[in-house]
Parts: C-alpha cells; structure tokens; sequence
C-alpha cells in the first residue's frame, strides 16, 4: 500500500458512440455509487493503456471496440477521491458484442453528447474536451 500512497495509479476511460448516443454506465460500486461515469479502470501491470481501454470497456458494456484517438490525459491529483490517478482518455469504435452492464457496472445508459448529465470523477470534462475537438 506504500506504493500506492507515493506514486500515482494509471487508469482509462473510454469515450464510445452507440448509434448516436454516448455510452455510459452507472457506477455500482464507491466512489460515486449510483453516478453515470465513462466505461473505464486501473491498468494491469504489464499492460500497454490501449489495451486496457478496450478491456475494461469490454468488461463494463459488452462492446468490443478498437482505439480510434487519444482524447487526452487527466491527471488532477483531486480527481478521484481514493487517491492520485491520472488517467489517458480514449475514443472508440464499436465494432461488435452486444450492449449489456457487466463487470461492476450497475446498468449501461446511453446519453445525449451535447447534454451530458452530471458524472462521476471529472467525467464531464473528459467528455466536454472530446466534444471540443
């Protein structure tokens, strides 16, 4: 846990378009239990980012997916309330599976891109950045 404390933890979030809405889930676990939040994680050791995108989308809405950009990286240290995480945003394509909430998603909820309710982590801003390029 020492580690943890002294170095900041890498995560993904995926940014994806099913027919014309964006993909979200709502967040079944703390933090920000019951939020809408980009499919997204913790990289695993080992792990090259673009691959851990397109796993922890897979795992939380069942869509298989390829990177298609970098959104960009967010790396407040305030950003997540378990620690410093800094997290590299992607977009996606979708390019099979079939919509579902898994992993610890609580249900996967499809969202209007130009009205984004309010989101977990700074969410909200990763998805203002996309939509401003």
């Amino acid at each position: 846990m020492a580690e943890r404390k002294r170095h900041p933890r890498v995560a993904v979030d995926g940014l994806v378009v099913h027919g014309d809405k964006l993909v979200t889930v709502r967040r079944g676990h703390e933090p920000f239990r019951g939020l809408l939040a980009l499919p997204g994680g913790f990289v695993e050791l080992g792990e090259p980012v673009e691959d851990a995108v397109v796993r922890e989308v897979r795992e939380e809405t069942g869509l298989e997916t390829h990177v298609v950009r970098l959104v960009g990286v967010f790396s407040d240290p305030k950003r997540d309330p378990r620690g410093h995480v800094v997290s590299a945003a992607y977009v996606l394509e979708e390019t099979g599976g079939r919509l579902r909430a898994g992993n610890d998603a609580a249900e996967v909820v499809l969202v209007d891109p130009d009205d984004v309710p309010p989101m977990a982590f700074d969410h909200r801003e990763i998805v203002r950045r996309w939509r401003a390029a």
